[in-house]
């Protein structure tokens, strides 16, 4: 699959998770629970303990053709982490900020690269670097117009907000010109997880789902 079909499917997705959590079995139980609400996508980032392990096993699943699943590792911040995580399966790569390196490295092994930018420097060093799409994070400190700003002069950018989206404001982004967007904190709350309130976890995803594509007229 190339990297602009891998970004394609992220985009069709709508919603990423990004899978944030202080163990393997949290992260694994949250993930479960977010497929059942419909989730196709997940960011298992690196600073969950035993992330590498996990994507192994997320992306074995994924392979099976009755359970597409797309996995992709975020919070990389080396080549060397590129090659870990591309090793174990994820198809995309995602950083909190510009890294040349992870960038060239993603190139070399056929992975779709995200970035973190939030002002038009880090977004034009994004783009030099040869990113696939800009994450801009944290969204939650600049907000849709912001990012409005930053897409009227990179037009042909795709642009990712994640950090503070939730079904209250994710239309917001979407007429922003959004390609995407990513949920942390408030679609995976660990202290949910942790307790076991699967419930809460299944309302959570299927709002914010429900939420995004209504606003995209899905």
């Amino acid at each position: 699959m190339s990297t602009t079909a891998i970004l394609d499917q992220l985009v069709a997705y709508g919603v990423v998770p990004v899978i944030r959590n202080s163990s393997a079995d949290l992260a694994r139980t949250a993930v479960g629970w977010l497929r059942e609400a419909g989730y196709g996508t997940f960011e298992i980032t690196m600073t969950t303990p035993g992330a590498v392990g996990l994507i192994e096993e997320l992306a074995a699943e994924g392979g099976a053709p009755s359970n597409s699943m797309l996995i992709g590792a975020g919070t990389v911040l080396t080549a060397a982490g590129v090659a870990e995580v591309v090793k174990a399966g994820a198809r995309y790569v995602v950083s909190p900020c510009v890294v040349p390196e992870v960038a060239a490295a993603c190139r070399d092994h056929g992975v779709a690269c995200l970035m973190g930018a939030l002002t038009p420097t880090e977004v034009h060093a994004a783009m030099l670097a040869g990113v696939d799409a800009v994450k801009v994070f944290p969204a939650s400190t600049v907000g849709p117009a912001h990012i409005k700003a930053l897409k009227s002069v990179f037009p042909s950018v795709r642009f990712v907000p994640t950090g503070g989206i939730d079904a209250g404001n994710v239309a917001t982004y979407i007429a922003a010109g959004v390609a995407c967007v990513g949920a942390g904190g408030k679609l995976v709350d660990e202290t949910l997880v942790k307790r076991g309130d699967r419930d809460a976890i299944l309302a959570a995803g299927r709002q914010l789902l429900d939420a995004y594509r209504a606003a995209k007229g899905a």
